[in-house]
């Protein structure tokens, strides 16, 4: 553009960037009038997880997953509940794309997990790490915010396999004066991925006073059901963080979120507090547990396969 500025067209917020500056997720840079994703390969956690934390109950259970991140976000969440490494600049390591193929080999990890903060804004490094799992064999995995334009969301998403994607509420005026992004692109987003064939998990993190009255629930368990009522849909709790200071989630709220969810979808789970809900995945035909879960521990003797071991209905569980 004039006078050096560039803009970048991978999410939404289509920043218009100035010379030596940084677009609002902090690793895409203007060097000189040309849009450099700086932050290329620079993470600031390397970790081997459960796949079940990140969270996805429904693929690979009891498996682990080598998980990475970069440092920033394209949101700006005032509850934001990893803010010291998505929201400020923090000390990161570089990993080449091929040693990060290396290290989950060498971890016994199913693939690799790009999550923490928002791996969306890492798209050149995950387009190249992305290929070289997928020809070795290894599962990519996303956890989200779904903020990426629709051009680049189709080409990515062509490599992925698996995601847990955060819709974080169902009302626009949520989005845009709480975490400065727009509700319409992440539903969108997470139509593509539908139709792209990607495994797809959502979560949703109920804070007090901003997105849990009965009737937003309600709304976004009806939008969730009116594209699928298998997707898998997780209730997480909520802890003062970053700028918000409310208190945290009371239990009757997830019990009234998981209750209502149970009404119009087969699997609704609840996160980050213990005793609410059924963590297990239960078959749809015969009640037989698929998967049990106790914390992290995941016992799968349920299935068979991809099928129940008690009546061999083809289960919803990517194994």
């Amino acid at each position: 553009m004039e006078n050096d500025y560039v803009k970048c067209h991978l999410c939404p917020a289509n920043c218009r960037i100035g010379p030596s500056r940084q677009g609002i997720c902090l690793i895409r840079t203007n060097e000189g009038g040309t849009l450099i994703a700086s932050e290329y390969g620079k993470t600031i956690a390397v970790n081997i997880d459960p796949i079940e934390k990140k969270p996805l109950y429904h693929y690979k259970p009891g498996s682990q997953i080598l998980s990475i991140g970069p440092n920033g976000c394209n949101f700006a969440c005032a509850f934001c509940q990893n803010w010291s490494i998505s929201q400020v600049k923090t000390s990161t390591r570089y990993i080449a794309p091929k040693s990060l193929v290396q290290l989950a080999g060498a971890n016994g990890s199913v693939g690799v997990a790009y999550t923490y903060t928002e791996p969306l804004i890492w798209f050149e490094y995950l387009m190249d790490t992305a290929r070289i799992l997928k020809d070795s064999g290894y599962a990519v995995v996303l956890v989200s915010n779904a903020y990426i334009n629709e051009a680049p969301a189709r080409e990515l998403f062509r490599l992925v396999d698996a995601a847990n994607f955060d819709l974080k509420s169902i009302r626009p005026d949520f989005y845009r004066k709480i975490c400065k992004g727009k509700l319409q692109d992440v539903q969108r987003t997470i139509g593509i991925a539908l139709e792209l064939g990607v495994h797809l998990e959502l979560t949703n993190l109920i804070i007090p006073g901003l997105n849990d009255t009965d009737d937003e629930i309600k709304e976004l368990v009806d939008w969730v059901a009116g594209l699928n009522p298998s997707i898998p849909l997780h209730f997480s709790r909520y802890f003062p963080h970053y700028k918000i200071d409310l208190p945290p989630t009371p239990g009757e709220r997830l019990l009234f979120a998981y209750d209502t969810a149970k009404l119009r979808l087969k699997y609704v789970y609840v996160g980050n507090i213990i005793g609410l809900g059924d963590t297990d995945t239960n078959c749809q035909k015969c009640g037989n547990a698929l998967v049990k879960r106790n914390g992290y521990e995941t016992d799968i003797s349920g299935l068979n396969g991809p099928n129940c071991a008690k009546c061999g209905e083809l289960s919803d569980v990517k194994v």
